[in-house]
Order: C-alpha cells, then sequence, then structure tokens
C-alpha cells in the first residue's frame, strides 16, 4: 500500500482509502478522525498510529501544487505500522491534507514536463493558506483549514512536526524552526544517494543560519521574514504553533524537477547588478500577465473565484518584490540569485497559468495567446535552469528519511 508503481502523485481519496485500510487491518494501533471541515466542505483528516505520549505529527497538502507531501504520507503510514520499533515509545500522527479545496484544484496527477504542471497548476492567495494564514489575517479571522491544524497540534502536542513541501523546480532544503542536532548529515547523505541536490542557499530561508548543507534554522531572536513585501512570518505560523508545547517543526522541500545549478556557494562576482537585472524581468513578465488581465477584465467571471484571487495576488506582489531585490546584498552568493530567479520567474508564471485556466474554462479568445506565453516561459525556465525530473519514489523516500532522521535527533524543548 506504500509502494510507488507509476509516476503519479496520489489524491486525497487515495491517502483516505490508505488510512482506512490502515484501520481496517491494524484496528488497535492505527485511529482515523475528522479534525475539521475545509471552507467547500471538504473533511480534513487525521491518522494516528499509536498511542505514546511522546508524538510526531506529519503535515502533508499544505500547499496544493506541492504534491510529493501526499506521496510521502501514504509511504510512511504502512511503514510506522510495520516497524515496531518506531512506534517503540513514538507515536505518529498524519495530516492526509491541510488543504483538500486546493488539492481538488491543483490538476497535475502526473506531470511529464512544465507545461503540463503549469497547464492545471493552483495555489491559493496567501491569506488562503493554511499554515501562513495567521501571519496575514487578523486573529479571529484563520481559515478552518488553519483551525484545523491547530487543533491537531493542540490534541498531538507533538515534540517534532514535520511538514511535507516541495518545489517544481530547484533543489531540497530543510527549515527548521529550533535546531535539530545531527540533521545534516543523513540529510546530505540521502540527497547524494538519490541525486538530488540540496539547494545551498534558498530565498525561502533567507537570513536563517545554516546548520550544514540545504538545512537552515530559524534565527533566535529578530524577525524571519526576508523581504518586506512577503509578510509571512514563521513566529506567526502554524509552524512556530507547536513550540507551545515544546516542540518545532522541520519543513522539508524535495523538488520535482531537480537544478544542479542551485548548490554553488561560492559568492556572486556581480550580486548588485544581477539582483537589478532579475528584478527588471521580474517587472516585465508581471506587465505581460496584466496586460492579459486588462485586455479580458469585462470577460472575466464576476463571482468570486479561487484561481483568479491567487492569480491577481501572486501578480500584485511582482513589483513590490522586483523593489525589494532592489536593496544591495554584497556578499549574495550565487546559488542565492539562482534561487531569486527560480522565484522570480515562478510567480508571474503561476499568475499566468491560473487565468489561463481561467480563460480556458470560458472560451476566450486571448487564451491561446497565453497559452503559448505560458509554454514558452516553461520552457525557458527548465533549459536555464537544466531541469532533470526526479522519479516520484525518489522524493518520496528522500522526504520519509528525513522525517525519520528528525524524529530520531528531535528533542523537546525546555
Amino acid at each position: 500500500m506504500g509502494q510507488l508503481t507509476e509516476q503519479r502523485y496520489p489524491t486525497v481519496a487515495d491517502l483516505v482509502s490508505t488510512a482506512r485500510w490502515a484501520t481496517e487491518r491494524w484496528p488497535s494501533t492505527a485511529a482515523l478522525r475528522r479534525i475539521g471541515t475545509s471552507r467547500g466542505g471538504r473533511p480534513i483528516h487525521l491518522l494516528s498510529v499509536g498511542h505514546a505520549r511522546r508524538a510526531v505529527l506529519v503535515v502533508a497538502g499544505a500547499h496544493a501544487n506541492e504534491p510529493a507531501g501526499g506521496a510521502t504520507v501514504r509511504h510512511l503510514i504502512p511503514r510506522t505500522l510495520d516497524d515496531r520499533e518506531l512506534r517503540t515509545g513514538t507515536s505518529w500522527h498524519f495530516v492526509l491534507c491541510a488543504d483538500p479545496d486546493g488539492a481538488a484544484l491543483h490538476d497535475a496527477p502526473a506531470p511529464r514536463t512544465l507545461v503540463e504542471y503549469h497547464r492545471g497548476f493552483f495555489r491559493p492567495a496567501g491569506p488562503e493558506q493554511p499554515e501562513w494564514a495567521p501571519s496575514l489575517v487578523p486573529p479571529g479571522r484563520t481559515p478552518p483549514e488553519t483551525r484545523a491544524l491547530e487543533s491537531a497540534i493542540d490534541r498531538v502536542r507533538p515534540y517534532l512536526q514535520v511538514s511535507l513541501h516541495s518545489t517544481e523546480l530547484g533543489g531540497s532544503w530543510v527549515q527548521l524552526t529550533r535546531d535539530v542536532p545531527g540533521l545534516a548529515e543523513p540529510f546530505a547523505k540521502s540527497a547524494a544517494e538519490l541525486h538530488v541536490p540540496l539547494e545551498a542557499d534558498p530565498v525561502d530561508a533567507t537570513g536563517w543560519p545554516a546548520a550544514g548543507p540545504g538545512v537552515h534554522v530559524m534565527p533566535a531572536a529578530g524577525p524571519t521574514v526576508a523581504f518586506p513585501s512577503m509578510p509571512d512570518e514563521a513566529r506567526v505560523s502554524t509552524w512556530h504553533h507547536v513550540h507551545r508545547y515544546g516542540g518545532l517543526t522541520a519543513v522539508v522541500e524535495v523538488p520535482m524537477w531537480a537544478s544542479d545549478v542551485v548548490g554553488d556557494c561560492t559568492p556572486h562576482p556581480a550580486p548588485g547588478r544581477e539582483l537589478h537585472a532579475l528584478a527588471e524581468r521580474l517587472r516585465a513578465d508581471a506587465r505581460v500577465v496584466a496586460a492579459f488581465f486588462e485586455e479580458t477584465a469585462d470577460r472575466l467571471p464576476a463571482v468570486d473565484d479561487a484561481l483568479l484571487r491567487a492569480a491577481r495576488w501572486a501578480l500584485a506582489l511582482a513589483p513590490q518584490l522586483a523593489d525589494d531585490w532592489s536593496r544591495p546584498q554584497p556578499d549574495a552568493t550565487t546559488a542565492y540569485l539562482r534561487s531569486v530567479e527560480a522565484f522570480g520567474r515562478r510567480l508571474p508564471l503561476r499568475a499566468a497559468a491560473m487565468l489561463l485556466r481561467v480563460l480556458e474554462d470560458r472560451g476566450d479568445p486571448a487564451a491561446p495567446r497565453l497559452d503559448r506565453v505560458v509554454a514558452r516561459w516553461c520552457d525557458a525556465f527548465a533549459e536555464r535552469f537544466r531541469a532533470r525530473w526526479v522519479p516520484v519514489e525518489h522524493q518520496v523516500e528522500h522526504q520519509a528519511r528525513t522525517v525519520l532522521a528528525a524524529a530520531g535527533r528531535a528533542r523537546p524543548g525546555r
């Protein structure tokens, strides 16, 4: 039940089926419960394996467009049931999908190219993302998906929460809200064995100290926001909610398509000039998408649409982010600048891809032209970063190894 036989990511229904199979086969060990309901009325499930008070919580599906986590959970469920040693003194709890509405909208179960991936793309606007909503909306207005995650943490009180993420193109890295001594070595070893590059200086962890290659620890004090235009703050997210119980969160990223260019730690010879060029590219690409929005404004649906909200939110970030990149960063590494470039390419591409889905559904005459833009940007992205597909079983094995390594080394805080 935990083995992958094809290059396809499981659906939420697949994950629920695996969880029900687990409870039927191990009724005294595994229990499935509903911990919440999405805005769209879909159930949010938690599968618990074992009864020990010392607990690990694994979260899949926090971002709809990052499907590797669901596949990893499907792999870990039978693994934790079969291996009694893993359950000795530790219980395992799995949020099968934190955002089932988003998962229903992201439609790319078996992408063979970046173009296929983006033609089914969906990632909600920041305030609608379960983990980040607490830092982007006023207290009391967090979405039900966030409340379900927080209720799972409150119920389990884990010493370790692992949030499973993936990037469409790049390398693998880990973000820790508190250090896990010794994690960097097995993480790097796993990546090497599975031919997954480590993203040495990811833009997501800007300003976070490194505990080893690809492993970044949240600073002990001060803000963790990388750029003023990106107000999502780790200390207000569900990642940090676990700290009230002495726990910590490990965020494990794995690429769908790998790029070796994100591992170059050498100082870039001209970071200011490079950042300026990347900012100008981001502004130019954003203008292209904005022109399609302007052209089709009177033909877009008047009703509130998740795809359009997300596309507009991503597009609105672009010029602000470009301004952030204009600030001097004299010590920037080549890896960091490649991570910035990847971020700059994907932001307008995502906005274009989601707008395209809306236009295609309506048979809009602008859709074929926007489709050509999306295809051209995807091809250029893949060529620029020398993208190579990471087999799904390698994505899953690397995440699973990292989860188990973190669980064996993390200790409750004081």
